[in-house]
């Protein structure tokens, strides 16, 4: 959790004084899915979520499948069924048993606190081949864990002084075990006296259970070369004195002041106040001889634990299960509620198996509640297990059969970005090389035609671990060329469909399955901007991104689509759109890519790609204001001079503070009162210049249209950056009357994982332009008013009537136009494509494309459905009324008793 400007006496985590990190996170969309390594084949997510393995034993839970990711580690997936949805669980189930594998604590860089690092980080740094994030920790404080911490088989860290915190440690004998620590530990000068230890690299904290206020009170603390910050803690409230003891022997004494140095690899610094400082002026002068002692406690049985023994020690939260059933929690939950991504540990009945688990919060996951990870640790085997931190803390990395590193099993909350954190549990392999026993395929699951797909044949051995395969020769064979082609190594997709993918290499191979997409799989297909000049010689940028019905983005090359000029002659190569001639007369052209059947568009105009510079606050002459929608919440707006890249520019800027506010918290800059200011042309996009302050909050604009609906855009779902870079939102989708105005922009603060996010920060834009291809091709529509009857074959046009020889009609309860008049009479042209049955409808800056007997519709490039399809009756295409006045900007009134249609524009 993310902690920022409190004194520590002030910190709460859980009610109860400890601070916390959680994390959301998302999966990158396909999933290993076989029952041993070399078997598994990726599946796109909505496949295997509802794959047809056996359920745990509560029915709630699912397993999914599993891989080795080296001798006795492996990973296991589940489905689990939550009050809200499902979740999706990761648990890595690690055999204490096998000599081949250990669990032990990654800590920050260089295995030192104070020093943070991501999940992944660590993982690279320590030669981890998997691991997840750790203990609770202090935000605004330094970096070191609230809990307890052996690493190597060495006390790092002491558990605190809290009620109800649990560790996870393993003996060396590899025996694990979940149990609340205390820490006992005394100094001894060499005059024979002692005085007690409080605690081995801690900062500063609200103790719970000893009466004291501060941590460092009236204690003694020791610091190791662990520590790697000059200052032992910070915010202490204290003022120390402190004592360098390198050797054994007394070297430095630092009365009522801190010893400006980390601490010496060959020594420890003791770190003294009040009572334990008199006893250190007293007792431990330069060349005292020193000598301390310390172990830790089992509370429950009061059993002493020498940290030698143990192989690793990891601090936590609550225990969640015990003897394999949920159990009432050890301290209070309540600011960790909700549902969550969330991250734990636990073992087997039998202290075989060790369970590291993350839960998922994203699109294809609702994340858990604590009481339902109670069950899903339950159904998964856990016989006694505890909570760590979670939230937007929470990100497992794991090492595919063949790799050398470990990557993010699934995308955290913030995309592929980790949080930086104290600490996490890594696995490690100690096996020696190993022989040959398999290889794997590593590389593109999915495919576009005319996509290039990049693969790669790596080797493991009989540990599963990564064997050298780069003087190994290797062919590759696909089962079906129509579909997926080979040649000379390069993979490519060819037509819709699958095909087994083969490489060998003397007598050992392996397969993969490698589907092509078709039109039939695409939600939206985007060409650049999707807007450019009408002008002889121009060079338009197209670079084509598809983005699947599962959510998946595949940028394809241009060249992959066949494409058709409308209004000029012109060519697409390597990505690019060159205008070569412009019909006579026309100031509106049109370039179609279709992919399979499916299309995008490039709208071009004689002006040039209408995007204007909206608002650049250089002259602003409208009031801009701060206001919020919750008691407490302060700040300002106003329009300053830039810094950074925008130093020479003015720029409206945003500040706030939350401090002081509670549940779902806006900060607003609102533009012009309550008017804000006015949007003339359609939009299908924004972009804007946003200096961010990694905040993490969520930042939008409100924007009101012409019949008074508020339309929201979001600039970004977490400010996770800092200084100044260009979003772009998509506006296509928000079916906004123009004109619109932007009312505010704003940063809001959501009440769920509150605490993760900052309070207080400051936030400015600048260079606000809309994409407005709307205007495309305006010239040429017309104003006006026209009338059809069902059944007749004649229509009135400002008043003039003329004959058509195919008569609206109703079927099935839905009203049909014949769309050629309809054209005809507002402008727009309609191209049909007999072998497909396919018309595609082009007015202003829409572009429809309608297939005869389908519901689904493509609207500038994405896919959109409707209650009913187009139908053709005597050579004519006939075009559901309702499309007509939800996509091509006209109204439309009905007259029951004379059957009369009645259009305007």
């Amino acid at each position: 959790m993310f902690l920022s400007n409190r004194k520590h006496s002030k910190v709460k985590v859980d009610g109860k004084g400890i601070a916390k990190r959680w994390a959301v996170l998302t999966l990158a969309g396909v999933l290993w899915v076989g029952p041993v390594a070399g078997t598994g084949v990726l599946i796109p997510l909505n496949n295997w979520i509802s794959a047809p393995i056996a359920s745990a034993a509560s029915g709630s839970t699912v397993k999914l499948g599993e891989e080795i990711i080296t001798s006795g580690a492996t990973l296991l997936k589940y489905r689990f069924k939550g009050s809200k949805g499902t979740a999706l669980a990761d648990i890595i189930r690690v055999d204490l048993q096998n000599p081949y594998v250990k669990l032990d604590v990654m800590t920050g860089k260089n295995g030192q606190f104070t020093t943070r690092q991501s999940t992944g980080g660590m993982a690279k740094e320590t030669g981890a081949v998997a691991g997840v994030n750790g203990d609770y920790f202090n935000t605004s404080s330094e970096g070191a864990p609230i809990g307890g911490q052996v690493s190597k088989g060495v006390l790092m860290s002491t558990p605190s002084d809290l009620t109800g915190m649990y560790a996870f440690a393993v003996t060396k004998d590899g025996s694990p075990m979940v149990e609340q620590f205390t820490f006992e530990g005394t100094v001894k000068a060499g005059d024979g006296s002692s005085f007690s230890l409080a605690g081995m690299n801690k900062a500063s904290y609200s103790p719970e259970t000893s009466g004291s206020s501060y941590s460092h009170s009236n204690a003694m603390y020791i610091y190791t070369s662990a520590w790697k910050a000059i200052e032992r803690p910070k915010n202490s409230s204290t003022t120390p004195t402190e004592i360098l003891v390198q050797n054994g022997v007394v070297t430095q004494v630092s009365e009522n002041a801190t010893l400006n140095m980390t601490v010496p690899q060959d020594g420890y610094i003791l770190r003294t106040h009040g009572k334990a400082a008199e006893y250190a002026k007293a007792h431990l002068t330069v060349g005292q001889t020193v000598e301390t002692n310390y172990h830790l406690r089992v509370k429950s049985t009061g059993s002493e634990v020498d940290p030698s023994n143990l192989q690793m020690m990891i601090g936590g939260h609550t225990i969640l299960v015990n003897d394999g059933q949920k159990t009432s929690f050890s301290r209070s939950t309540t600011s960790i509620g909700g549902t969550r991504a969330r991250t734990a540990l636990g073992y087997s009945r039998d202290k075989r198996y060790a369970y590291v688990i993350a839960v998922e919060k994203n699109g294809n996951s609702v994340g858990v509640s604590l009481s339902e990870l109670q069950t899903l640790m339950k159904d998964i085997g856990v016989w006694k297990g505890m909570n760590l931190d979670g939230g937007g803390s929470t990100t497992m990395v794991t090492r595919d059969l063949g790799d050398t590193t470990a990557g993010l099993t699934f995308n955290t909350e913030y995309g592929t970005e980790q949080r930086s954190i104290v600490n996490g549990v890594g696995v490690y392999t100690t096996a020696p090389k190993g022989t040959l026993k398999g290889f794997t395929i590593k590389g593109n699951k999915t495919l576009l035609i005319g996509q290039t797909g990049s693969y790669s044949f790596k080797g493991y051995d009989n540990y599963y671990n990564p064997f050298d395969t780069s003087k190994v020769q290797v062919t590759w064979k696909s089962s079906n060329p129509a579909v997926v082609s080979v040649s000379g190594g390069v993979v490519k997709g060819a037509q819709p469909g699958t095909a087994t993918l083969t490489a060998s290499s003397g007598s050992a191979s392996a397969t993969t399955k490698v589907t092509v997409l078709g039109a039939d799989e695409i939600s939206s297909l985007t060409a650049g901007s999707g807007t450019g000049s009408l002008t002889a010689g121009a060079k338009i940028a197209v670079p084509i991104t598809a983005k699947t019905k599962d959510g998946q983005s595949v940028s394809i090359t241009s060249d992959a689509l066949k494409w058709e000029f409308i209004g000029f002659k012109g060519s697409v190569k390597d990505n690019q759109l060159t205008v070569n001639t412009v019909d006579a007369g026309l100031k509106t052209g049109y370039a179609i890519g279709r992919y399979d059947g499916f299309s995008a568009v490039v709208f071009l105009s004689a002006g040039g790609a209408s995007t204007n510079n909206w608002e650049n606050f250089e002259n602003v002459s409208y009031p801009v204001d701060f206001t919020s929608n919750a008691e407490g919440v302060t700040g300002t707006a106003a329009v300053v001079q830039g810094d950074g890249d925008h130093a020479n520019s003015k720029v409206l800027e945003l500040s706030y503070d939350m401090t002081n506010g509670s549940g779902k918290m806006y900060a607003y800059a609102q533009l012009n009162g309550t008017s804000g200011k006015t949007l003339e042309q359609a939009a299908t996009s924004i972009s804007i210049d946003v200096k961010g302050d990694k905040s993490l909050n969520w930042l939008r604009a409100e924007l009101e249209d012409a019949q008074g609906k508020t339309a929201y855009i979001d600039l970004a779902k977490v400010i996770d950056w800092n200084g100044w870079k260009t979003i772009n939102a998509d506006m296509s989708g928000l079916n906004i009357s123009y004109p619109a105005k932007l009312k505010r922009l704003y940063v809001v603060n959501v009440a769920e994982g509150q605490d993760e996010r900052a309070k207080t920060g400051k936030v400015a834009f600048d260079n606000i332009s809309f994409n407005t291809p709307g205007t495309v091709g305006t010239e040429g529509l017309k104003k006006g008013t026209a009338q059809m009857t069902i059944g007749q074959k004649s229509m009135t046009v400002n008043g003039t009537p003329t004959t058509i020889d195919a008569a609206p009609m109703t079927r099935n309860g839905s009203t049909y136009v014949p769309i050629k008049y309809v054209l005809d009479a507002f402008g727009g042209q309609a191209k049909w494509n007999a072998g497909d049955q396919r018309i595609t409808i082009m007015r202003g800056g829409v572009l429809i494309d309608l297939t005869v007997g389908k519901k689904e519709l493509i609207l500038n490039g994405k896919r959109k459905s409707s209650e009913v399809a187009p139908i053709v009756l005597g050579g004519r295409t006939l075009v559901p009324l309702r499309l007509v006045s939800e996509q091509l900007g006209m109204t439309v009134k009905w007259e029951q008793e004379t059957k009369t249609i009645t259009l305007q524009s």
